[in-house]
């Protein structure tokens, strides 16, 4: 099982969408994963609305803490963006993708449906090159 690990800061919103996001389109054989460097208590709320409207419940989803094992399991790390230069993930991990997309926190419904949509389509195509590559 390949793990594939989305990263942010909080886990609280990008990451969370990106993970949501794999598992529903992903083939066998992968296995999402997302963690942060800070984790937030929950889910953002206004991510939590974005998602049930398009079919995706990650009520349960709980944000993690990124360890060096989760790392090291992973086959490909994708760095959400980040919000604050000392906590990046990017800066502590190897062969990462950085898709800079912005953070929803405090943003509003309309907004964060663009970074979901965003977030979907980066994940598609992340998806469409392990496929071509199999």
């Amino acid at each position: 099982m390949k793990k594939i690990l989305f990263v942010c800061v909080e886990n609280a919103g990008r990451s969370q969408m990106a993970e949501a996001f794999f598992r529903k389109y992903v083939s066998k054989g992968f296995e999402a994963i997302s963690a942060g460097t800070k984790p937030s208590a929950q889910v953002n709320p206004i991510v939590l609305q974005a998602m049930k409207e398009i079919g995706i419940d990650i009520e349960n989803q709980t944000p993690k803490n990124i360890s060096q094992q989760i790392i090291d399991e992973s086959e490909q790390a994708i760095n959400m963006g980040c919000i604050d230069n000392e906590s990046c993930p990017a800066l502590f991990m190897k062969d990462v993708l950085d898709w800079q997309i912005p953070d929803p926190k405090g943003k509003s419904i309309e907004e964060v449906r663009k970074i979901r949509d965003q977030i979907e389509i980066k994940v598609m195509n992340l998806i469409n090159s392990f496929e071509e590559n199999i």
